[in-house]
This record gives structure tokens, C-alpha cells and sequence, in this order.
């Protein structure tokens, strides 16, 4: 079974453009590829400059109905919230209602204690600018549905992390992104004006700049103009954030985000844009980096200075920025958890380099079977293959994708061919087998299905479905799962941090015998031994292989995914 995949970047059935011209060639290019194979579903541009407002729209707003997306199209902004609660706090303190030195502590309610460290308060400031030595995430997060992960998050879970703990940091001494600091944030400044926060943000932000379809609610018109999100190529939920929402619950379209950026570069005339340009201030020291705003980071490159903002949820990944002083702004909105940085820092500096974007292999022999059989399409895959690597796209979900193309059509026997191709290529992989027998299954394969769902299971006792279909088909799994006990000692050494990309860190905790894992702006999942240093997931088809040097000491660890290998050394805590 395709599943929703955390960390990765699936059948993308249409493409549209429409205003192209102006567009740079070499993003025109690398968008449509993107969109052809299979990376996004669908992207939309917006663009501000001395010749005004254009958009640019390619593919579908659902892999299921195949409706083009447009500039009206509504994705979650995720995380460019945060640059909408930098405003909020700006605003009070352009009015005087706030300083940004007011401590945290004079915005909470009775009973709630905020942490000091060194005698030293967080301030408001430090809560804007990722310096509050608060954490990422709460250790209390612990969603029921990892798919929707923050609906559940409650002001009594807020407030009871805040009074409970124990800063490991010296206030204001190093960034660390925070969504729970953003996320509380929002929350006070909201009860300073007993109202929610999503009210607060209308009331402030997008109603006097008329973005009229902007919100955290969604309006009738926002639902008919939604583009669902999708996670490797599987449409999944929204993200509903509630107690957190400063951190990343609004959701918003291309042409709203440019009445946005108009108004933040002075474009468009607003009250707000005292505020605005507080908002834009370098707040931390002069040399310290990264540059932060409240809520909006500052790259500098040869003294030009692009404000900007980036966000991702469950299903979308978007980018918000502008060259200041320039009169240039850029929004890019995309319906899938690939990013699209490259694209809006392209646009606002062409000397920023844009990802290279690889044909998909599936694209290309889906063509070749609809054309001359099943048989040629698998030739040519194993032909392709041999040639350089760089050729095409031969990632795992490529073939997957295509096999669930033709399950979805109905055509089986191509189905179970495909997959069975997918178990030659990554042999290791326990959800290769899992289609492979869902596949099996449809096409009436009964004890066939059985042995690769068996194997499935065996390789990642964590597939739940595999062990779900197995009891459904009256199998019983708790055989292929060995519980394996391993020392305290080697468990603790295996807690830290890992660098797995740039911003992207993958935090190891453990609680007893209990191991967990947190990646950057995700949720906190238990993960369970399988050997002694391989440990696998239950929410989502991942291992963890942690990698130890000549002297016993834990070096890295690698992330395995959907047919890749990620692997992040281990950083000093």
C-alpha cells in the first residue's frame, strides 16, 4: 500500500499554464517538469514588480478530479503564518499596547509560570525571533492522528509544557526554530484581546488588506477552491492547527499572498505598514545568524537583503519573500510536501540556483505499456536502467506510482506486473511487497498475497497494514515479530541530534525502555527496535539504522524511505 510518507517527496494526470509568458525560461521549464513528473500536483506563482501582479498556474488542484489549479486556488501557507503573527506583535507595540521586551511572563494567566534561566525572562521578542530557548515541539505532543497531528494539541497541554519545563539554553544565546514558541505566541497575544487568533488576524491583517480569502476557517468559497494537499502522490488530510495556529494554520491563495507582500513592500498603502517594516527589522545581534525579523528571516547576499518565509503542513510546501527595497515580490504554493524555495529565491535572485529536476521513469514506460504491452515497457525499464544514473528518476515510488496507476484503472494484471518489477529493483523494501500483494489480492492471488504481505511484515514489523490484511485474511502476524530487548546504555547512546539536510535535524529522545523520534516540523512518533541498532515506525513505512564508528560511538544515523537512504551525522547537544 502507497503510504503517506513524512520525509519524502506522485500520478500527476494533467498540466495547465496559463500566463506564462514573462516567467524566466528556466523556470518555466523546471516547473513543468516538476508537474509532468509527478513531483507536484500542482504550483501556482505569483509575482509583484513595477509591471504589477501576474500569476502562473501548472496541474491540478487533485490528483483525483483532475481540476486545474488557478491564483484563487487555496493552499495551507503552513509556517508563512508566522510572519502574520511577527505583525500582530508588531502592531501592539506600534500602538503601544506592547514592548518587545515585555516579558512572556506578564501575557500569561494566573497559575501559568514561564521558565527563567540565569535569573533571565523570555521576552516577546525572543518567542518572534526563534531565541526563546524554547523547543521545536513540546514533549507532550502526542497526536492521535499523525495525519492531522496538531488538532488535538490543547491551551491545558500549552500551558502545562510551559509551567513544567526546564530551559537547556541561556535566553536569547542561540536560534532554534520553534513552532511551539510561534504557536504560543499567537496564543497570548490573541488572549491580550480575549478573541482567538484567528479572529485577531482578520480583524488586523486580512481584512483591511481586503484578503477576502484568507483565513484559518474555511469559508464555502475556500472549500469549492481548495487544492488537497498530497504526500507522495497519496491526497491526504488537511492540517487543522488550534491551540498552535500562530505557527502555521492559515490558508490562503496567490492572489491574497500578493495583496500580502504588496502591502509588506509599501506597494499597496496600509496602516499596518509601520508595523510591517518593524516586522522586517533584524532582530537579533548584527552579527549573529541567521537574521530574524518577528517571524520573517532575512538573507543577505552582497548587501541585498530578500525578507522571506517559507512553509510546510501534511500536504503543501510554499514559499513567500521579497527583495527589499526592490519592489520585487514572489509567492510560490504547491499542493505536495516536495518544497519549492529554489523556485521564489530564483526569482528574486537569479544567481540562486534552481534544483535539477530528473524525468520520471514511471511517465516514461506508462507511455511505452499503454502503447505496446506490458512486456516492452518492462524492456525498456531494465534497458533505461542501465544507462546513466542521472537519466531519469528510478526512485522506488516511481514504479509504485505506476502500479497503482493501472490498479486505479482497473487493469490488474499490468498492476501485479509492475509491482512484481519493484520487488526486482528494491528487494529490501517492505512496501514494494505490501503492493505487491494488494495487487495479488485484487487479482483473486489469495495465498500469493499472503507470502508477501508475511514479507512485507518481516522486513518492517511496523507496517500496520501488512498486519491488518494478514488478520483479515486469517493470518496471524505475531510470529513474524521477535520482541527484542536491548540495554538502557545503548539505547541512551543513541539519543541526540542528527543533521539529515540542512534545517532539517531528526531529534532522538527516550523515555525508559521507549525510544521516539522528532523530525523538524513534525510530530514526535515512538520507534521500535528490530535489531539491536535498527529501529522501525509504526505511523509511516521508515527505519532508522543508527551507525556506530570503530570505537563503539554512535556516528550517524540513516534514515531509510521509500527506496532512499538518508544519513545524518550526529551533532553535539
Amino acid at each position: 500500500m502507497l503510504k503517506h510518507l513524512f520525509f519524502l517527496f506522485l500520478i500527476s494526470l494533467g498540466l495547465s499554464c496559463h500566463a506564462q509568458n514573462g516567467l524566466p525560461d528556466e523556470v518555466l521549464a523546471n516547473v513543468e517538469l516538476r508537474v509532468e513528473n509527478d513531483i507536484h500536483p500542482g504550483v501556482v506563482i505569483g509575482i509583484i514588480d513595477d509591471d504589477g501582479s501576474r500569476y502562473y498556474s501548472f496541474g491540478v488542484k487533485s490528483l483525483k478530479t483532475n481540476e486545474k489549479v488557478d491564483e484563487h486556488s487555496i493552499f495551507e501557507i503552513g509556517s508563512i503564518s508566522k510572519t502574520f503573527t511577527g505583525i500582530l506583535l508588531a502592531d501592539m507595540v506600534i500602538k503601544g499596547e506592547l514592548t518587545l521586551e515585555d516579558p512572556l511572563q506578564s501575557l500569561l494567566p494566573e497559575g501559568v509560570t514561564a521558565p527563567t534561566r540565569n535569573e533571565a525572562q523570555i521576552k516577546l521578542v525572543h518567542m518572534a525571533n526563534h531565541t526563546s530557548a524554547l523547543p521545536r515541539m513540546p514533549d507532550n505532543f502526542n497526536p492521535a492522528n499523525p495525519f492531522n497531528p496538531y488538532v488535538d494539541y490543547t491551551e491545558k497541554q500549552l500551558y502545562d509544557f510551559l509551567s513544567g519545563h526546564s530551559l537547556r539554553r541561556d535566553i536569547g544565546a542561540q536560534y532554534e526554530y520553534s513552532n511551539y514558541a510561534m504557536g504560543l505566541l499567537g496564543h497570548v497575544l490573541a488572549a491580550k484581546k480575549n478573541t482567538s487568533y484567528e479572529e485577531l488576524m482578520l480583524a488586523v491583517i486580512a481584512k483591511p488588506l481586503g484578503m477576502d480569502n484568507t483565513g484559518i476557517t474555511l469559508s464555502e468559497v475556500m472549500k469549492k477552491n481548495l487544492a488537497m494537499g498530497h504526500n507522495g502522490g497519496v491526497e491526504v488530510e488537511n492540517w487543522d492547527l488550534t491551540t498552535l495556529a500562530g505557527a502555521g494554520a492559515i490558508r490562503s491563495s496567490a492572489v491574497d499572498m500578493i495583496s500580502f507582500l504588496a502591502a509588506n513592500m509599501g506597494k499597496e498603502e496600509s496602516t499596518l505598514y509601520p508595523a510591517m517594516q518593524l516586522a522586517h527589522k533584524n532582530s537579533r545581534e548584527e552579527d549573529a545568524e541567521p537574521r530574524v525579523g518577528l517571524g520573517w528571516h532575512i538573507r543577505v547576499k552582497e548587501g541585498t537583503e530578500i525578507i522571506w518565509h517559507n512553509g510546510g503542513t501534511g500536504g503543501y510546501r510554499t514559499f513567500a519573500g521579497f527583495v527589499k527595497d526592490e519592489n520585487k515580490g514572489v509567492v510560490v504554493l504547491t499542493n505536495s510536501t516536495v518544497g519549492a524555495d529554489d523556485i521564489g529565491f530564483h526569482l528574486l535572485d537569479p544567481t540562486a540556483p534552481l534544483n535539477k529536476i530528473k524525468p520520471a521513469i514511471g511517465a516514461k514506460i506508462r507511455e511505452v505499456i499503454d502503447k505496446e504491452g506490458i512486456a516492452e515497457g518492462i524492456k525498456v525499464y531494465n534497458d533505461l536502467k542501465k544507462q546513466p544514473e542521472d537519466l531519469y528518476d528510478f526512485s522506488e515510488n516511481q514504479l509504485n506510482s505506476t502500479g497503482y496507476y493501472y490498479l486505479a484503472k482497473g487493469e490488474v494484471k499490468k498492476a501485479v506486473a509492475v509491482f512484481e518489477l519493484n520487488i526486482e529493483a528494491y528487494p529490501n523494501s517492505s512496501n514494494v511487497y505490501d503492493s505487491y500483494a494488494e495487487a495479488l489480492l485484487e487479482d483473486g492471488n489469495k495465498e500469493k498475497a499472503i507470502e508477501n504481505y508475511k514479507k512485507s511484515v518481516e522486513i518492517n514489523p511496523g507496517n500496520q497494514n501488512g498486519i491488518d490484511k494478514l488478520k483479515e485474511l486469517g493470518v496471524d502476524s505475531n510470529e513474524l515479530i521477535e520482541e527484542i530487548a536491548i540495554d538502557p546504555e545503548i539505547l541512551e547512546s543513541y539519543v541526540g541530534k542528527y543533521a539529515l539536510a540542512p534545517g532539517f535535524v531528526l531529534t532522538v529522545s527516550r523515555e525508559e525502555n521507549q525510544m521516539s523520534a522528532q523530525a523538524t516540523g513534525q510530530g514526535q512518533f515512538p520507534i521500535f527496535p528490530k535489531t539491536e541498532n535498527t529501529f522501525y515506525y509504526k505511523v509511516v513505512e521508515a527505519q532508522l539504522v543508527f551507525n556506530k564508528d570503530e570505537d563503539g560511538k554512535v556516528k550517524s544515523v540513516t534514515l531509510f524511505q521509500a527506496g532512499q537512504q538518508l544519513v545524518g551525522a550526529k551533532m553535539d547537544n
